[in-house]
């Protein structure tokens, strides 16, 4: 903890002190405005000092229901490693503001430090707000707010079977996802007489209701709550209503709304509203000008208390610009939202409710999709507002075009195709000025300047926020001047994919010749396009009617160096060889014939991260010995060296660990089976966890399985390499054969639509709409596509036959593994070893070549 200041420290520092009370998403965005106009320390303008009650600084709180979908607290995080470090900016996590003085200009923390300041910013934030039941300090009461909430919840529904949630907000509905996602039924208990009553109205609140009880939640509107009720031991047995019916549940969860945190300026005898806020003027000063209040706690100039992210970040800009001596103001901000709640798009924008004098609605409703559209209209043909649930994908469009004449009748853009619409507008109807990313206020014409998404990003933070306007930013983006996979092939892999399919092409050269570009034909190709379109002949081989073995006739020159031998080149010139070890499970029979191989041919062992035993250091002439030991004593390839299919992790799973509610040997056994030898962009990596504990680490591969009590949840996207990335939820609660399905249609999808070296987690972040797609097309088949991806996976799995088999039993194809084609049985010179820890390792001397003396230019020897 820091020492205490005194406040005449001050007078001794030439900067000045800007001291910020929390370190949430408006507070970091705060820093970060600060940095960007340099007044910092690093810059010698100022020392900042930020005090933060949370434990961890400043993280998403938009997505926080996303841990329940695999986010670690780190992935929320908004601030960038070396940040804080880099700016000079002091943080102190879990050492909240206790108290204010004016009149000494100090601030003082919970651990009794006191920082003296020239300027005070309050982004306090909010609370939730708790109805004054009785009961509700029971035990298995929470709120949701912070991570913390979410980690108590967590750990609570472990020994619960049912939950409420008191509130049917936007993060009611969250809350009541994430009780659900952990195993509960869940019930949702709203005051209003419909869900969500302040960003839609009665008609999408009842489409809203019949999508939600349609996945199973009990919705029950128009009641309040009386009083939770509680057994002797003090825990959550029930809940009365005030309809005199009542609920049996063993936790419940208050998300009533919010109030504004203002209580350090209440004492500190700050002006703050009649309920709740702190006043503050367009410049976001508070009735001392000294102190500036911004996000949930401020009580704006228009009168309001602003609870979206959106309207904080621009009080954070307007009082960063004015404390770094500029001019800016904060007089309102735009109300507009989308989201995603338990799977269901809902937006609003504008004038919602049709609240103007005189608006009219045009309005599209079916029932029976769950569909929900309303726009509000002015008399002249002006858009004031709308209101949008179960399709949204016209919102990016539709909320910059409020308060204009639309250029089309607004029932073509409610309406569905076959019944006078939709009519896709566009991004290219919209003005320059047409604001297009809310969260951070940047217009269309600040992201024109740009011509990729992650320059956008980077410069304008256009994206960063909620992530509705991601796609409007996608068109805008200029395509690329040409997309073509190399100077071969004019087509992209997943073009060249749908080539190979529907023309059921099993050659290279003839594909390049009939599709390539005019100058390439007739060539060899180049480094590129073989070995990518050598993988896909391989991966459609079944379909196509092509050789399942990639080192037959022409195929064998398309390889990449690994797969040219079938096993992984290593830095001398030797080579492994890792056999498939499915599961991780082993006899110790198996054991013993993978050490007598080793032994035998002078190997180096080593235990794999992926459960495997990777064996070091043969030589090319000596791979169909050691494939031929293993083969015989039933092993067979593990694809280590190619872009395939490596490993099915697993725990031990229910059948050993007291935690475990599933197989998850049994599980992983029978996926890395079915899916050896599976031809892909980039390699695949999946595991198979038997609890939520998660011990086989799922959520960090390609595809992942974690296991449920009701079965099995499936997770996509993860990255354990260099870019770390969590695995995103695709479905949950599946039995074995659902499983099994959904993974067979996303990996052929995948397959099907990637670039070349692109793995599942760059690919599930480059295609358009994202994981939402995905789920569309693997598990709704929006594009009628499942059936033909199964039969795929059906005709793989029917011609899958191992290569180190194929090869030792085929004489033609073993002359090929020999160092020297003039002098077969000679071994390569190169390829030496010295002892290390009782193995080998190469001679990293005879590497690196004779040691040449160097002669300086006045002829000695240096």
């Amino acid at each position: 903890m820091p020492e205490p200041t005194t406040p005449n420290a001050l007078a001794h520092t030439a900067a000045p002190t800007i001291v910020v009370v929390g370190h949430g998403m408006v507070g970091q965005r705060f820093l970060e405005a600060l940095a960007d106009r340099g007044l910092t320390p690093a810059a010698g303008a100022a020392r900042v000092v930020v005090l933060c009650e949370e434990p961890r600084p400043a993280y998403d709180r938009v997505r926080l229901t996303s841990y329940f979908d695999g986010r670690s607290p780190e992935d929320l995080s908004l601030v960038e490693r070396d940040f804080m470090e880099r700016h000079g900016f002091e943080l102190y996590v879990g050492d909240p503001a206790t108290g204010v003085d004016r009149a000494g200009r100090t601030v003082t923390a919970r651990s009794g430090a006191v920082f003296p300041y020239d300027t005070l910013v309050l982004a306090t934030g909010s609370y939730p707000f708790v109805p004054p039941v009785p009961g509700k300090e029971a035990r298995g009461c929470f709120v949701y707010r912070t991570i913390e909430d979410l980690l108590a919840i967590e750990e609570y529904a472990k020994g619960a079977a049912t939950g409420a949630v008191v509130g049917g907000g936007l993060l009611g509905l969250e809350a009541a996802g994430a009780l659900k996602g952990l195993g509960l039924s869940t019930h949702v208990v709203e005051f209003a007489p419909r869900l969500m009553p302040v960003q839609v109205d009665e008609g999408g609140g009842a489409a809203l209701l019949r999508t939600i009880e349609d996945m199973g939640l009990a919705v029950h509107t128009g009641v309040g709550t009386q009083e939770v009720l509680a057994g002797a031991d003090g825990a959550v047995t029930g809940m009365a209503l005030s309809d005199g019916s009542s609920l049996a549940v063993d936790l419940v969860v208050f998300s009533a709304g919010v109030r504004p945190r203002d209580q350090l300026a209440r004492e500190c005898g700050l002006a703050v509203g009649e309920r709740g806020g702190i006043v503050v003027d367009e410049e976001c000063r508070t009735s001392d000008p000294a102190v500036f209040a911004i996000g949930e706690c401020a009580l704006a100039a228009d009168g309001r208390v602003y609870g979206l992210v959106a309207p904080g970040y621009e009080m954070a800009l307007a009082a960063a610009e004015v404390i770094a001596g500029g001019r800016s103001a904060f007089t309102g901000a735009d109300l507009s939202t989308k989201l995603k709640l338990l799977g269901v798009d809902v937006a609003s924008f504008g004038d919602a409710h049709g609240a103007a004098e005189g608006s009219l609605d045009v309005v599209y409703s079916d029932a029976r999709s769950g569909v929900y559209k309303k726009l509000v209209m002015g008399r002249d043909g002006t858009l004031l507002g709308g209101v949008l649930v179960g399709d949204a994908d016209q919102y990016g469009t539709l909320r910059p075009m409020t308060g204009t004449v639309l250029p089309v009748a607004p029932e073509q853009l409610v309406l569905p195709a076959g019944a006078g619409g939709p009519v896709a507008l566009g991004p290219s109807a919209l003005p320059d000025e047409a604001v297009i990313c809310s969260c951070h206020n940047v217009t269309k014409g600040a992201i024109c300047e740009h011509t990729t998404l992650p320059e956008v990003k980077k410069c304008t933070k256009a994206g960063t926020g909620c992530g509705s306007c991601l796609k409007v930013i996608g068109q805008l983006m200029p395509p690329p001047e040409d997309a073509g996979l190399c100077g071969c092939f004019p087509y992209s892999r997943s073009e060249l994919y749908e080539i190979v399919r529907t023309l059921e092409v099993t050659s290279f050269a003839s594909l390049l010749d009939s599709h390539g570009r005019e100058e390439a034909r007739g060539g060899d190709g180049c480094e590129v396009c073989k070995p990518t379109v050598g993988s896909v002949i391989a991966s459609l081989a079944p379909t196509v009617g092509a050789s399942g073995y990639v080192l037959d006739g022409e195929q064998a020159a398309l390889q990449d160096t690994n797969d040219h031998f079938l096993a992984n080149l290593q830095r001398n010139g030797s080579y492994s060889i890792v056999p498939r070890i499915p599961g991780g499970e082993i006899t110790p029979e198996k054991l013993i014939v993978i050490g007598e191989v080793a032994r035998d041919f002078g190997l180096y062992t080593k235990i794999t991260g992926g459960q495997r035993i990777d064996l070091f250091g043969a030589r090319v002439d000596q791979l169909p010995q050691i494939w031929t030991r293993l083969v015989d004593a039933g092993f067979e390839s593990g694809h280590a060296y190619g872009k395939s299919l490596r490993t099915v992790k697993s725990c031990v799973g229910q059948t050993w660990c007291r935690y475990g509610v599933q197989d998850s040997v049994r599980m992983a056994i029978d996926l890395e089976l079915r899916y050896r030898g599976l031809r892909s962009p980039h390699k695949l990596k999946s595991a198979v966890s038997g609890c939520a504990r998660e011990c086989a680490e799922a959520r960090g591969k390609d595809f992942g399985i974690i296991a449920t009590a009701q079965g099995w949840n499936l997770y996509v996207g993860g990255n354990g390499g260099a870019t770390p990335r969590h695995a995103d939820l695709l479905a949950q609660d599946l039995v074995d054969a659902e499983l099994v399905r959904l993974i067979d249609r996303f990996l052929m999808f995948y397959i099907r639509t990637a670039d070349r070296l692109e793995r599942t987690s760059a690919w599930l972040e480059r295609i358009d709409g994202g994981l939402e797609h995905v789920r569309d097309v693997v598990v709704h088949d929006s594009l009628g596509l499942c059936e033909e991806l199964e039969r795929m996976m059906t005709d793989h799995v029917a011609g899958y036959r191992d290569e180190w088999a194929e090869t030792i039993n085929d004489p033609e194809r073993l002359r090929r593994f020999v160092t020297f084609v003039n002098a077969p049985d000679a071994p390569d010179p190169s390829v030496k070893f010295v002892p290390e820890r009782d193995q080998i390792k190469p001679d990293l001397e005879l590497l690196a070549g004779p040691v040449l003396a160097v002669r300086t230019l006045e002829g000695t020897a240096s």
